[in-house]
C-alpha cells in the first residue's frame, strides 16, 4: 500500500476528519484530539483550514461534536450508517468492542473514509483518548493527482 503524506494534503485538500466519541464527551477533548492528529500528520495551517469534520449520524445529538466544530472553525457533516458500512473494508483499525456496540469496526476511520468518498484512503489511522477517536482521510481524486 502506498504511504500518504502531508504533501498530498497540501496539494489536494481537503482532509476529512473522522470523529467518534462516547456519549457526553466534552468538546475540549475532541478538539484537542483533532489538533493532535493534525500535528502528527504534519498538516500546515492551509490544509487544516480546508479540513472537514465527519461523524456518524447516530451522534448528531452529541453537543461535544458541534461545539468542537465551532471551536475549530470547521464544518461538521454527519454520515449515514450505510455509507460508513460501505467504508469498512478500507479501515485499518478493528475494535471488537466497538463492532459489538455499534456494528462498525472503526467509527472514526469509517466516518473519514465515507466523507472523503469512494476510493479514499487514510492519511492517519485512528488515534484515541479515553472518550474520543479521530482519523484523517484524503479523497481519491487527490490520490490520482499525486500519482501523475
Amino acid at each position: 500500500m502506498d504511504r500518504l503524506t502531508h504533501h498530498d494534503a497540501l496539494l489536494f485538500g481537503p482532509v476529512f476528519v473522522g470523529l467518534g466519541c462516547r456519549r457526553g464527551c466534552g468538546w475540549e477533548e475532541i478538539a484537542a484530539l483533532v489538533v493532535t492528529a493534525f500535528d502528527e500528520a504534519a498538516l500546515p495551517d492551509a490544509a487544516r483550514q480546508l479540513a472537514a469534520l465527519a461523524a456518524p449520524a447516530m451522534k448528531a445529538d452529541e453537543a461535544g461534536l458541534a461545539e468542537a466544530a465551532r471551536a475549530l472553525g470547521l464544518p461538521l457533516r454527519f454520515i449515514e450508517e450505510d455509507a460508513m458500512l460501505a467504508a469498512q473494508d478500507r479501515v485499518h483499525t478493528r475494535s471488537a468492542t466497538v463492532l459489538a456496540a455499534v456494528g462498525l469496526a472503526s467509527v472514526a476511520e469509517a466516518a473519514a473514509l465515507a466523507a472523503a468518498g469512494p476510493g479514499s484512503r487514510l492519511l492517519l489511522p485512528r488515534r484515541s483518548t479515553p472518550r474520543a477517536t479521530v482519523a484523517l482521510a484524503l479523497p481519491a481524486v487527490a490520490l490520482l493527482e499525486t500519482r501523475s
